[in-house]
């Protein structure tokens, strides 16, 4: 296949991709982190791999991207950030328990979880079954009364099924669905921005 055919047929799924994602759950989980904002939670944020990265990017968009003035703070945490800590983790309690157990420090009742995972915890490699690690966090999160929020590829694997809401990018090769996911968390964060500037929210703290 030539360069520029490549191109085209990727450039067709993201076309495809923007057409058939479902706009009203995108708008749910908008809401759910505006009501976190609302009632003073924290935001948390996993991934694994390039899923990880993306958690990085969207934990420091959440926390910068919707300061405005006069108005409360969200505030907002990846979970895979702090390498030390990670590191001696996965060392000691196995990389199944890298999330849950930062929320044992962490989380406070109410919080939210925000949850990215290309194949949604569906599928399976060398190393057993994909993001064990994420669908034990989303249960940790859900027991204890939080909210949980997806964003997943393919067909949405388990995360579909058991999130709050779950944004799910209609596509089934990985660089499409990582890539859209951060598309999703720029709109996602910057319409959230707005919803705060614009609503009756809480003042500064």
């Amino acid at each position: 296949m030539t360069n520029s055919a490549y191109i085209e047929r990727f450039l067709q799924g993201v076309e495809e991709i923007a057409r058939k994602i479902s706009r009203p759950e995108i708008d749910r989980a908008i809401e759910l982190l505006y009501r976190a904002w609302e009632e003073g939670r924290t935001v948390f944020t996993a991934g694994n791999g390039g899923s990880a990265g993306t958690a990085t990017h969207l934990a420091a968009d959440l926390n910068k991207m919707t300061v405005i003035p006069g108005r409360a703070r969200l505030r907002a945490m990846s979970l895979v950030d702090n390498i030390p800590l990670v590191s001696a983790l996965v060392n000691d309690d196995g990389w199944e328990n890298v999330f849950t157990e930062q929320l044992e420090t962490f989380y406070r009742p109410g919080d939210v979880l925000i949850a990215i995972s290309v194949h949604g915890g569906k599928g399976r490699d060398k190393a057993g079954a994909w993001s064990q690690n994420l669908m034990k966090a989303i249960e940790y999160v859900k027991r204890r009364g939080g909210t949980t929020i997806g964003l997943a590829g393919f067909d949405g694997g388990a995360m579909r099924e058991v999130c709050d809401a779950c944004v799910v990018v209609p596509y089934e090769t990985t660089p499409h669905v990582e890539g859209f996911h951060v598309v999703l968390h720029h709109l996602i964060a910057f319409c959230l921005a707005e919803r705060i500037a614009g609503g009756k929210g809480l003042a500064r703290q």
